[in-house]
């Protein structure tokens, strides 16, 4: 609905915070985003209340029959969280600023930290499926920014810097974390595209000549919104194929979530590792 008939994204996100004042057990620290095959991490906390999206004021709801749809309020290794259990798309039909509703307003709780995972195709050669990426950077390739239009200087910047949009120390205690562990971490850039059909073998060269490692359909809006609210964002994709554009195979979704399960224990693990480590 075009804000001239109805109520303005300012009004609405200003709405929906004064919901979440009346109903929100506390104010959270850390706001976490599960994606695709990745939400089995909410099952873990200690839940002191749970919101269905489509009982939220304002709120968009997910399609994609992977994502849940919950947003949770709970603890977690001794953290205050607020989880999403499934996010919305471009693709979906949803602009951008709808996408990161959501974040919009949890972002007004003055929380420290963003914890947002996906799964994504691999783009770089020496990946191979099932491998962790820790997000070093992005490259936006989604026809719309959610700060477009006007901006209130209560939520941050006009012009927000983006140069370190993945904090380089809460990548580090995450690489510290892994090592404890055992686990191997890469480090890559992810793009964000459109969606929702898969990338052609001409994509993929074009993805890889531009520099990207791994390529998705989410994520990106929200960083964005992220560091406009002044968190730091930590990123960690889990790379569910990885496809040569000269010997190119085709690219299933039931693979994409297959993968994604299979590296969710060890996802969860070093998640909640990193937040043990975390000091707030």
């Amino acid at each position: 609905m075009n804000e001239r008939e109805g109520k303005s994204y300012l009004e609405k996100v200003k709405e929906t915070f004064e919901y979440f004042k009346k109903v929100a057990p506390f104010k959270p620290d850390i706001i976490i985003t599960l994606g695709t095959g990745l939400a089995s991490l909410g099952d873990r906390i200690n839940k002191v209340a749970v919101f269905p999206y489509r009982e939220l004021p304002n709120f968009p709801f997910s399609t994609v029959e992977t994502h849940k749809g919950e947003l949770c309020f709970g603890i977690l290794e001794g953290k205050k969280v607020v989880v999403l259990q499934g996010r919305f798309h471009f693709y979906e039909g949803y602009s951008a600023k709808e996408i990161t509703f959501p974040l919009r307003v949890l972002s007004l709780f003055k929380p420290k930290i963003y914890l947002v995972s996906n799964a994504a195709g691999g783009l770089n050669l020496t990946f191979k499926s099932g491998d962790l990426m820790l997000i070093k950077d992005h490259i936006n390739l989604i026809p719309d920014n959610p700060l477009r239009g006007p901006n209130y200087e209560g939520w941050g910047p006009r012009f927000p810097d983006l140069s370190c949009a993945y904090d380089p120390e809460l990548r580090e205690i995450f690489k510290k974390v892994a090592l404890t562990l055992g686990e191997e971490i890469k480090e890559g850039v992810y793009v964000a595209v459109p969606g929702p059909s898969l990338e052609t073998p001409a994509e993929t060269r074009f993805l890889r000549l531009i520099g990207a490692d791994a390529v998705g359909m989410s994520t990106v809006p929200e960083v964005i919104v992220a560091v406009h609210a002044g968190l730091k964002v930590l990123g960690v994709s889990v790379i569910s194929n990885v496809n040569d554009p000269d010997n190119f195979k085709p690219i299933l979704f039931s693979e994409v979530v297959e993968q994604s399960k299979k590296a969710e224990k060890r996802l969860e693990k070093l998640i909640r590792e990193f937040l043990k480590e975390l000091k707030l």
